[in-house]
C-alpha cells in the first residue's frame, strides 16, 4: 500500500487552486522542460486514484481497526474508543479531491479505445467516492463538486436523492463503456482486466440499489426494475473477482497490521473478540470461529482444547472498559487469530466481495425483487465462497485443528438454512454477511448494514454509550468543519432542508426514511 492522501478540505484546496491559476502562466512558460512530458499519463492517474481509494478505505496499523470497532466486531482495550462507544464526530470530504484526476485521465488517453475504458473507470471512481460520502452525512455537493477550475469554489449541495440518481447513472455509463473498452495498465487490483471492472461496477450498483430498499415506491428511482436489469448484466463470478488489495512482505505493502513492530504489538495486546460475531458462529458450530479467533486462555488452562467450540467466547463491546479489561486480564476473552499479525499477506482485504453479491441477491429474492433462483442458493453460495476464501489464505496451522474441508463447507449452509418469515430470513442473511465482513469491507459496511436493517442486533448500554441520547445508536456523522468555514451558506441551506437546520448525529437522512 502507499501513502494516505492528505486530509485537507475539498473547498480549501479548490479555493487555493483557483486563486493561483491566473498568476502561474508566465512561471509555467519559462519553467517547462521541453525534453520531459508536461502532463501525467492516463495510466499514472488511474493508479493514483485507485491508490487514493484503497488507502482511504483500508487504513494501516491501528487505524485499520476503526470500522470494526464501530461495527462491533472487536473491543479495543488500550483506551476508550469513540467508535466502539458510538461517538461519531466530523468527517471530511477529502476523498473527493482525487476526482480532479478524472478529466485529465480521460483527456490524456493515448488511443480512442483507451479513452473509452478510462471514461468508464472515471464514472466508477466518481460513483464510489460520492456514494461513500453521502452515506456518511446525507446531502452533499455533487453536480458542482470539484469544479474549481470553472470558477465554482463554493459548491451547492444536491439532495441525497439526486446524488443517488447521479450515482446510478454513472454506474450505467461505466457498464456501457467498460463493455466497449480495452484492457489497460496502471491497475494493481485487476491488472487492467476491463471485464472484471465491468463486473465490479454492476455488482456495486446492486449494492447501491439495495441501500435504496426503502425507496421502492419512488418512480424516479424505479429501484426494483432497475435491480432486475442490473442483475442480468455480467457480475462477479467468484472471490477472484473481489475488489480487494493483496499484500506481500514488502515494506509498505504488507497486511495492515504487519508493517511495523509497534503495530504488531498493539494488535497482539489490545483487541478482543465481540459476542456480536462470536455468538452466532459458536451457536451454529461454524468452524470459521477457529480461523478468526484464539481460544480464551483461562478456558484452555481449565482443560479445554483449542479445537473445542466451548473454549471460545465473546465479550459485549458495550460493557464498561474496566469490565472488558478485567475479563481480558483474567483470560476470559478471545484474542484475534494470530495469523492476522504474523502473516504479512494474511489475506486480501476486499471493499466489495463476491460473497457480498450473493447475500445481496439472496436478500433481493426474499424481498421479491428477483426470481428464478431460490434465496437459499444465493445464501449458501455466499457462505461457501467465504469459507473457501479462508481455506485458501489460512495455513492449516492457524485453524486450531479444525480445518474446513470440502465436505464440511458444502454441508454447512444447510445447518443455518433460511427459515420462517421474510424478516427472519433477512436477519439470517445479514448475520452471515456480517460474519463474512470480519476484517473485510473496511468502509464501515457492517455499521451501515446495521443502520439499514437493524441486524445484527447490537447492545445499547446507556452507561457507556457516547451518543446523545445515550439510549440510541447515532445515525450519521457530522459535516466537515472546513465546510462550515468555507462553504457555510450552502451547507446551512442543506441542513435546513434536511434536518431543520440541525447538524446532529441522530437526525434521519432521506435514505433512511
Amino acid at each position: 500500500m502507499t501513502k494516505h492522501i492528505s486530509k485537507i478540505s475539498v473547498i480549501a484546496a479548490l479555493v487555493t487552486g483557483f486563486g493561483l491559476s491566473s498568476c502561474t502562466k508566465k512561471f509555467d512558460d519559462i519553467n517547462t522542460n521541453p525534453d520531459k512530458p508536461s502532463q501525467a499519463s492516463s495510466e499514472w492517474l488511474a493508479t493514483n486514484m485507485l491508490t487514493s481509494i484503497t488507502s482511504k478505505d483500508i487504513s494501516q496499523g491501528t487505524g485499520f481497526r476503526q470500522p470494526f470497532s464501530l461495527g462491533k466486531y472487536i473491543s479495543w482495550t488500550e483506551l476508550v474508543s469513540d467508535n466502539q462507544y458510538n461517538k461519531l464526530t466530523r468527517v471530511d470530504f477529502a476523498r473527493l479531491l482525487v476526482l480532479r484526476d478524472v478529466e485529465p485521465m480521460i483527456k490524456n488517453a493515448s488511443t480512442s479505445e483507451l479513452k473509452t475504458t478510462f471514461e468508464g473507470f472515471g464514472h466508477f471512481i466518481r460513483a464510489w467516492q460520492f456514494f461513500l460520502t453521502t452515506m456518511q452525512v446525507g446531502d452533499i455537493p455533487y453536480s458542482q463538486a470539484i469544479q474549481g477550475s470553472t470558477g465554482v469554489i463554493k459548491a451547492k449541495y444536491d439532495t441525497q436523492k439526486d446524488v443517488f440518481i447521479g450515482i446510478l447513472r454513472e454506474l450505467d455509463q461505466a457498464d456501457s463503456l467498460f463493455a466497449k473498452g480495452v484492457n489497460f495498465t496502471g491497475d494493481f487490483i485487476y491488472q487492467g482486466n476491463v471485464d472484471k471492472w465491468r463486473r465490479l461496477a454492476n455488482t456495486f450498483q446492486l449494492h447501491v440499489l439495495m441501500n435504496l430498499y426503502k425507496k421502492t415506491g419512488d418512480a424516479d428511482l424505479d429501484v426494483i426494475n432497475k435491480f432486475k436489469a442490473v442483475a442480468a448484466r455480467p457480475l462477479m463470478r467468484d472471490y477472484s473477482d473481489n475488489f480487494a488489495v493483496t499484500y506481500t512482505a514488502s515494506a509498505g505493502y504488507a497486511y495492515p497490521w504487519s508493517n511495523t513492530p509497534a503495530q504488531i504489538n498493539s494488535f497482539v495486546d489490545y483487541p478482543v473478540m465481540s459476542n456480536s460475531i462470536m455468538d452466532p458462529m459458536i451457536a451454529s458450530q461454524d468452524r470459521r470461529v477457529f480461523y478468526v479467533a484464539e481460544p480464551a486462555p483461562a478456558l484452555i488452562r481449565g482443560g479445554k482444547s483449542a479445537s473445542d467450540f466451548s473454549a471460545y467466547l465473546g465479550i459485549d463491546p458495550a460493557d464498561e472498559m474496566s469490565t472488558i479489561v478485567t475479563r481480558k486480564t483474567a483470560g476470559n476473552s478471545c484474542g484475534v487469530n494470530k495469523r492476522y499479525e504474523q502473516l504479512y499477506n494474511a489475506e486480501p482485504v476486499g471493499l466489495m466481495n463476491y460473497w457480498d453479491l450473493q447475500f445481496i441477491l439472496a436478500e433481493a429474492t426474499v424481498r421479491g425483487w428477483i426470481s428464478g433462483t431460490d434465496a437459499q442458493t444465493y445464501y449458501a453460495n455466499g457462505i461457501k465462497s467465504h469459507m473457501n476464501f479462508y481455506v485458501k489464505y489460512t495455513p492449516a496451522s492457524y485453524a486450531h485443528g479444525m480445518v474446513m474441508d470440502d465436505a464440511y463447507i458444502n454441508a454447512f449452509p444447510a445447518t443455518v438454512a433460511l427459515t420462517g418469515s421474510s424478516e427472519n430470513q433477512i436477519k439470517q442473511i445479514i448475520t452471515q454477511k456480517y460474519i463474512a465482513g470480519f476484517f473485510q469491507n473496511s468502509d464501515f459496511t457492517a455499521w451501515y448494514e446495521n443502520r439499514r436493517t437493524g441486524y445484527p442486533v447490537l447492545t445499547i448500554n446507556p452507561a457507556t454509550n457516547l451518543n446523545t441520547p445515550a439510549n440510541a445508536m447515532p445515525l450519521r456523522w457530522l459535516y466537515p468543519q472546513k465546510e462550515l468555514d468555507y462553504n457555510a451558506e450552502n451547507l446551512s441551506a442543506a441542513l435546513q432542508t434536511q434536518y431543520n437546520g440541525n447538524d446532529d448525529n441522530n437526525v434521519i437522512m432521506w435514505l433512511l426514511k
